[in-house]
């Protein structure tokens, strides 16, 4: 399973002028070696860019998306990022939907598809990424 990260899923549904190919290319050659799953998080994120759950959801289907549930351990996980982020001086007060996502990726070993490394990076080391300069 490759856990799909918002915005490689919105350069191409949005035809990004700067990262389409990369995350078309990124997309078909992960598709043929793994499952690609999205979770309740990313769903919600993308759900900005789409007028109706219908065509959400065949959006979805139309890639060959899975959905995975976020498992309790995640949940916990992406509390005890975010009360880390608030004591090296982060600034929000809700927990950060890539904290949702990397404690996903990183309690169910998943590796993550995304463009968007920094956060990843300092609060889930162990999360195999998969990003532009990324040694695969």
């Amino acid at each position: 399973m490759l856990l799909v990260d918002t915005n490689v899923l919105v350069d191409l549904l949005e035809d990004d002028p700067q990262w389409a190919d990369w995350s078309v290319a990124q997309l078909r050659a992960h598709s043929k070696i793994r499952r690609l799953a999205i979770n309740p998080i990313i769903y919600s994120e993308l759900s900005l860019t789409f007028s109706t759950v219908e065509a959400l959801d065949e959006a979805i289907a139309s890639l060959g998306l899975v959905m995975m549930e976020l498992p309790r351990p995640a949940l916990f996980l992406a509390g005890k990022a975010f009360v880390r982020y608030r004591r090296q001086g982060g600034t929000k007060s809700n927990v950060l939907a890539d904290f949702f996502i990397g404690a996903h990726a990183a309690v169910s070993r998943y590796p993550l598809l995304t463009r968007d490394t920094q956060r990843y990076r300092a609060y889930f080391s162990d999360v195999k990424l998969i990003a532009p300069g990324i040694e695969n």
